[in-house]
């Protein structure tokens, strides 16, 4: 069995988030009963408080757990997810309505008796009630037909307070409390609700953000297949259309054409086989100022450190870090959670080591731990320079990634 720590850790960070911002807002419903049983400790000694009490502590109750349902599935709402939020909403009101009836009337001023300790001990409790049924509306509902519920479950439960001895004073004076505790009981669930749905537009813009780095690969890799073949691909149709039409004729010009097509054909297979190797320059320095910009926009510090020589380095050396570089940083947009970056560029015992680490790795597998497409891809651009890539152990939720090549006269293959 998993500890619930371990779960936790098995969250992302938006849905460790909801669930923080949950259970704040579950909060105000569960502080009903504790704030319930405060008011009747104060008036427990008071003749004819006890079956009052035994009334507004069962009304307590039971209205939590309804405000809680109602909480959960207003803030479902709220975040587009689907949800019968409207029928909780309406029993929860209605039982708050109701609830405060049974409250009002169960005391001794219902039967005429003098007890202004009572009266505030009722009125509290109904209070309560209704704002437990406001805050959830607030959440499921427009402010305005929220705002409309609140006044039409004061104006429902108003004429209950006539009957339990309370004047028009007192029944202004929950009116004003009202129109003082409501607003701010909404203003605050909406705020939780709020903060929910941006953590979450905040996700989805960093997995767009990721999304957009892969596709502008796929851009680039097009445009250069299409620079490489476009004009070879037309040439080699052209002269294969003449080559036609003189061997046709019976001209021997014909074979030359198409010893011109065979040439073509064989350069087109080798810079095709260069753009698939990565051969084409890939700068380092625009690597990693591409890398910083794209990780600052998904709210990633990058820390960078090429060095003093990072110029002397030769430029297969520096070609082939650049797309160690630009992986690295798709890998981290797209398989992490990270709060900071590290590149840094050294050299040692003869050798260029690239080093990459972020934070934010999940307990799941990580697709960087050596099984990844892109991985494969880096170890195959690294072995053509004798290079390799590692991935050496780290510290829990840190992955670091390091990219070694020899200083020495490098012949490609």
């Amino acid at each position: 069995m998993r500890s619930p720590l371990h779960s936790w850790t098995d969250l992302s960070k938006p849905q460790r988030t909801e669930l923080y911002l949950r259970w704040s807002l579950y909060s105000l419903p569960l502080l009903l009963l504790p704030i319930t049983l405060l008011a009747a400790g104060a008036r427990a000694d008071l003749p004819g408080s006890i079956a009052t009490v035994r009334i507004a502590l069962l009304v307590a109750l039971t209205s939590t757990l309804l405000g809680l349902r109602a909480c959960r599935t207003s803030l479902d709402h709220y975040l587009k997810r689907p949800t019968d939020h409207l029928r909780w909403l309406a029993v929860n009101g209605a039982f708050a309505v109701a609830g405060s009836w049974a409250v009002l009337l169960s005391g001794p001023d219902a039967g005429g008796a003098d007890s202004p300790h009572g009266k505030a001990f009722a009125s509290t409790v109904s209070l309560l009630l209704l704002a437990m049924a406001f805050g959830p509306a607030s959440i499921g509902l427009s402010l305005p037909r929220a705002a409309l519920a609140a006044l039409g479950g004061f104006v429902l439960v108003a004429p209950a307070m006539v009957p339990a001895g309370y004047g028009v004073a007192g029944i202004a004076g929950m009116l004003v409390s009202a129109l003082i505790t409501l607003p701010i009981l909404g203003a605050t669930c909406r705020s939780f609700a709020w903060l929910t749905s941006v953590v979450w537009e905040l996700d989805a813009a960093r997995e767009a953000q990721s999304r957009l780095a892969v596709a502008e690969e796929r851009l680039r890799f097009s445009r250069d297949l299409h620079d490489v073949m476009g004009r070879n691909l037309t040439t080699i149709a052209l002269k294969s259309e003449l080559a036609v039409q003189l061997a046709r004729r019976g001209r021997e010009e014909a074979a030359d054409q198409m010893a011109e097509v065979q040439k073509i054909a064989q350069e087109s297979q080798r810079e095709v086989r260069d753009v698939i190797r990565g051969y084409r320059t890939a700068d380092l320095h625009a690597e990693a100022i591409g890398a910083r910009a794209v990780l600052r926009s998904a709210d990633v510090t990058c820390e960078i450190d090429l060095g003093e020589h990072a110029d002397e380095l030769p430029a297969p050396v520096q070609s082939v870090f650049g797309w160690v570089i630009r992986e690295a940083t798709t890998n981290v947009l797209r398989h992490s959670e990270a709060d900071r970056c590290l590149i840094r560029l050294r050299t040692e015992d003869g050798r260029a080591v690239l080093e990459l680490e972020n934070d934010g790795v999940p307990d799941v597998p990580f697709p960087s731990q050596g099984s990844g497409t892109g991985l494969r891809g880096l170890r195959e651009r690294l072995a053509a320079h004798d290079g390799e890539l590692t991935v050496p152990a780290a510290e829990a939720g840190v992955f670091r990634m390091l990219a070694t090549v020899p200083l020495r006269p490098l012949i490609r293959r």
